[in-house]
């Protein structure tokens, strides 16, 4: 099957783990998908990720979910940038999400990385998702 948003399809799977309480779920591997899951590892909304080998298919992850007091660490997960309409922000205009207590996973030219650290380093970017 065809996916057109491979981004999106991974926050819905996550999305649809957690509410379900899965400790794991799996996802297709991609490089842009494990930028993206590096930078919920580092921000502390995942536990781990491992890349998957399978003979005969695709390789996948399997990403550990974090949960707090039997709650889910990501409370929200929203997809920004989606195929049909790319988001694009200069660093002025970089998104704060949830007063600076979420984050917004930007892609720029120096990688994938979280708001904050793209206004350090003084880059723009597309704003793929945001997570609180």
């Amino acid at each position: 099957m065809a996916i057109n948003d491979p981004i999106g399809d991974m926050l819905t799977r996550i999305r649809n783990a957690q509410m379900r309480k899965r400790p794991k779920v799996s996802t297709p591997a991609s490089t842009l998908r494990a930028r993206v899951l590096d930078v919920l590892k580092d921000e502390g909304y995942i536990r781990d990720y491992s890349r998957i080998e399978l003979k005969g298919a695709v390789p996948e992850f399997e990403i550990e979910l974090k949960y707090n007091n039997g709650q889910p660490a990501i409370r929200e997960i929203e997809r920004i940038s989606k195929p049909g309409r790319r988001v694009y922000a200069p660093v002025k205009d970089l998104p704060t999400v949830a007063n600076g207590l979420g984050v917004a996973i930007v892609s720029t030219p120096k990688g994938v990385m979280p708001d904050w650290k793209a206004r350090e380093e003084n880059v723009g970017g597309e704003v793929l998702c945001n997570i609180f």
